[in-house]
């Protein structure tokens, strides 16, 4: 598939963001899962950060599923609501247990489908969900089924134009709302369409459901990757385009209020075609509650239209600034686009950002600069997938190693050490003394030492999706794979 610091993880309202994917990226693929309003694209010039237009879509929510339970879960606060932790991405967990020197598989939970998405846990239940387009609620202790709720018929790939998961059903990461005590997720179901879920996290009843395509999009040129994120009152969302780029799309961030009643709200890339939001973690969030993303390539390579960028955007997705390389027509044409992770804010007012070209660019947070507005760049390597941080030290998943980079106060990026080939690679999360990371080519989880990169131990847990990434939790360590979920105890 081409191929962030929230005012409150509890929000009230709901956003979407589409993202398109590419041809020449190593892209998620597997076996099949196991059976057990039309918006305006109008390109502003990059050296005038105006807010772009709002679009609105109206739409109201369908009641779907069992009535809410009487006694709804209330989050710990040692839950792992969203991918990475938290709003800002960082992956970084505190009081998780050293590694004894000797993993172990605690259990494995075997699910109706490939788990792409990073488990989370609600209410000390873990929250998994399957390409089958199967919701499920797991016993921390034993992996034991507590709820399951099928929420539709996954899109066969022989229905696509193109693409490489097979059948192709939640893959984005869902998130956790304190403030609604719901758990939403998008399910891609047959027709196909795009399907917004709430679901009660203590019993799998629905909420509510809505559908999330556009008027004038094609739901079937658009896939559903990026991790949700809460804030501001919405839950923000990615979508980009399959695996071959095919078709007509565009990168897209798009918002639906939490309460699932209100109009949906949405931001467009301004190109011609592609410019996907299509990176794992998903949207990141500032203290202001406004939102970076990163896009991939788009179809340009004369003009600028707002690919191959980072973009700042308001909690109600205006833009407010935005970052290009000076190689941005050279990134597009050969599919070497920024889109591949998503942004990393960095103390002392800095955003992060490397992508499938290698290159590293530090950038100001709040006025991102424009077209080679950055403070400082550097070789770093070509990453994919959502990065850990502690404090200024960021650990980049290179695909089949781990790269370690710090940012200074004055906004100069060095880099540190890489891990030994196909030691990791995959993204990459902080806890218990030891950076987590699994490289999906060979089936392994690793720990890795922070100071060095040295692989402290690792151990073999299957058939593992594209851009898995662990969930420390309990003093576990939760991983989806292609039948399910596995749980190893450091």
């Amino acid at each position: 598939m081409k191929t962030r610091r929230a005012l409150s993880l509890l929000p009230m309202t709901l956003l979407v963001i589409v993202a398109g994917c590419g041809s020449t990226t190593p892209s998620p693929t597997g076996p099949a899962a196991t059976t057990t309003p039309t918006l305006a694209a109008s390109a502003t010039p990059i050296a005038t950060p105006i807010a772009t237009p709002i679009a609105t879509l109206a739409a109201s929510p369908t009641p779907s599923g069992a009535a809410p339970s009487a006694t709804p879960v209330q989050p710990a606060a040692a839950d792992w609501p969203v991918y990475h932790l938290n709003a800002q991405r960082t992956g970084y967990v505190t009081g998780f247990p050293a590694s004894s020197g000797t993993l172990t598989k605690v259990w494995s939970a075997k699910l109706d489908g490939a788990v792409y998405a990073e488990p989370l846990v609600v209410g000390g239940h873990i929250i998994a969900v399957t390409e089958n387009d199967t919701a499920y609620a797991l016993d921390p202790k034993t992996g034991a089924v507590l709820w399951s709720k099928h929420l539709g018929t996954p899109v066969r790939l022989s229905t696509l134009p193109c693409g490489n998961i097979d059948p192709l059903g939640i893959t984005g990461t869902p998130a956790y709302d304190a403030a609604t005590v719901s758990v939403f997720m998008v399910a891609e179901e047959a027709g196909p369409h795009h399907v917004l879920y709430a679901l009660d996290p203590s019993t799998g009843a629905v909420r509510w459901s809505r559908n999330v395509d556009l008027s004038g999009d094609s739901p079937t040129t658009h896939q559903q990757r990026p991790a949700l994120a809460v804030a501001n009152g919405y839950v923000y969302i990615g979508f980009g385009g399959l695996a071959g780029d095919c078709g007509q799309y565009k990168g897209e961030v798009v918002g639906v209020p939490t309460s699932g009643a209100g109009s949906t709200i949405a931001y467009r890339v301004p190109v011609a075609r592609e410019g996907a939001v299509w990176a794992t973690g998903g949207p990141v969030i500032d203290d202001a509650g406004h939102l970076y993303v990163s896009t991939g390539n788009g179809s340009s390579t004369s003009s600028y239209d707002g690919s191959d960028s980072v973009i700042e955007l308001s909690p109600t997705l205006k833009m407010i600034s935005r970052f290009a390389p000076s190689t941005w027509a050279h990134d597009n044409t050969t599919d070497a686009d920024l889109g591949s992770t998503n942004p990393v804010l960095v103390p002392g007012g800095w955003v992060f950002q490397v992508g499938k070209s290698g290159t590293g660019y530090v950038m100001h947070q709040g006025a991102l600069g424009g077209i080679g507005g950055q403070v400082s760049s550097a070789s770093v390597c070509g990453a994919y997938g959502g990065m850990a941080q502690d404090g200024s030290t960021i650990y980049v998943p290179c695909r089949t190693a781990i790269r370690q980079v710090t940012i200074g106060t004055d906004g100069k990026l060095t880099v540190g050490w890489e891990s030994k080939s196909n030691v990791g690679g995959g993204p990459a999360v902080i806890g218990g003394g030891a950076v987590w990371s699994a490289n999906w080519d060979n089936g392994h989880l690793y720990a890795l030492d922070p100071a060095t990169g040295a692989a402290l131990t690792s151990i073999s847990v299957g058939t593992l999706p594209h851009f898995v990434s662990p969930t420390l939790w309990g003093g576990q360590v939760l991983l989806g794979t292609m039948s399910g979920v596995v749980a190893i105890a450091p």
